[in-house]
């Protein structure tokens, strides 16, 4: 079978998308390694390939049972969690042993890594998330804090070494290495055996591929293989909605408000790539000023009933407004509330100065999936704009690499013409 790959090289997320010859997505991959760019690159692509085989599965069984498949995923997401917590202690031990930490105490923490593992991956279970390195820091942090032979700053040190080395592995044919066991470990007849043997046996052939993205240029892709965020994200978006006219997009680094035309083509834009404010990584600095996740920030925010409002979206003075904040009492929700309308503030300017905002409009990129962005969003939508049709995929992070993977799967189309 023939495929179509792009990829969205991300300040914080890199993400991967497959296509068939039919611009069908098959496949997608998300990893949050940042420490090194062709490492993110080589293991979103594999988490993307992995996920195509699946799809096949899917696609190979008699009858459709969704059930099954997201039980045969699950039990693989396992195994390969587990094959990481292995790297993991591997690398841990050989630091400890550097350092003169006992190795008993590195050896306890990821045997209980390594059994709340399987709670996180047990049946009906909600994870916080489905990236190794949160999952694995979040146990690894409160086992290491009941520990008293060894200081927590030591412990803490030797993981945050350990794991930069461990993302710098890739899982490479992932997929045969754990697909057996996960089968073993999931209930069904013959036919889903046959269906998995036949994704195994099937050849994948990667006939096209086109990169973008914040990082896109350090992608191992030929300069005719890159294109632009602003003509990726048009060109996702519309195939996402093809009714789209108007796409916002709040990435990681910058924010990008782009106009459309029925066909999807970009006819202007306008982009905040000076600096990060109101963008992912000010949130994500946000988060950390107040101990909390990310995906914390926007259930939270909603819980607001007196919103703050703030002065400042610079990531430069956003720890010191919110450190005077919180000293004169004011509630976390209030001030989380604030700072989500504002960042949309900003956004909202620049959606003015490319065109304003037409009927439909899409909303893309990693803060989509805050609900107290969409709902600030909404707000202000319907106050300047009125009613309006607002488009938000649960699937909206990939926008930039579905567009990606159109564009080489048309590059490929014309080639062969």
């Amino acid at each position: 079978m023939k495929v179509f790959v792009g990829i969205d090289l991300g300040s914080t997320t890199t993400k991967a998308v497959i296509l068939d010859e039919e611009e069908r997505v098959i496949g997608r991959g998300i990893t949050n390694s940042r420490s090194n760019y062709d490492v993110a690159c080589a293991v979103v692509r594999e988490e993307a390939f992995v996920r195509a085989r699946f799809t096949m599965i899917e696609r190979g069984l008699r009858t459709p049972r969704p059930h099954v498949i997201q039980d045969l995923e699950r039990n693989f997401r396992l195994h390969q969690h587990l094959e990481q917590l292995d790297r993991l202690r591997e690398a841990m031990l050989m630091l400890a042993a550097r350092r003169g930490t006992p190795a008993s105490i590195i050896n306890g923490i990821c045997d209980e890594m390594a059994i709340r593992a399987r709670k996180h991956f047990a049946p009906g279970a909600t994870r916080k998330s489905d990236f190794f390195r949160d999952l694995a820091a979040a146990d690894y942090m409160s086992l290491a804090e009941a520990i008293r032979e060894v200081s927590f700053e030591s412990l803490c040190a030797i993981y945050d070494a350990a794991i930069l080395a461990v993302e710098n592995l890739t899982l490479d044919r992932a997929f045969e290495r754990h697909i057996g066991s996960a089968l073993q470990e999931t209930e069904d007849g013959e036919s889903l055996k046959e269906a998995v043997g036949a994704a195994c046996n099937a050849e994948l052939v990667e006939s096209g591929s086109v990169g973008t993205g914040y990082g896109r240029q350090r992608l191992p892709f030929p300069k005719e293989q890159i294109r632009s965020e602003i003509l990726c994200h048009g060109l996702g978006a519309h195939a996402m909605f093809p009714g789209t006219r108007t796409v916002l997009d709040i990435g990681g680094q910058d924010t990008k408000a782009i106009q459309l035309d029925p066909n999807g083509i970009v006819t202007s834009f306008q982009m905040n790539d000076r600096c990060a404010a109101g963008c992912g990584r000010y949130l994500g600095y946000i988060a950390d000023e107040m101990n909390l996740g990310l995906h914390e920030l926007g259930p939270l925010a909603n819980e607001s009933r007196h919103r703050v409002k703030i002065n400042s979206t610079c990531t430069v003075f956003a720890g010191a407004e919110l450190r005077d904040r919180l000293a004169l009492g004011q509630k976390r929700e209030d001030i989380l509330a604030g700072l989500h309308r504002a960042i949309i503030l900003r956004a909202m300017s620049l959606l003015a100065r490319s065109g304003g905002i037409s009927d439909e409009f899409t909303f893309t990129g990693g803060v989509a999936r805050n609900s107290a962005a969409v709902g600030a969003l909404r707000d202000l939508i319907a106050e300047n704009y009125g009613a309006r049709t607002i488009n938000i995929s649960h699937e909206s992070i990939y926008t930039g690499a579905l567009g990606a993977a159109l564009f080489a799967t048309r590059s490929a189309v014309r080639g062969n013409a």
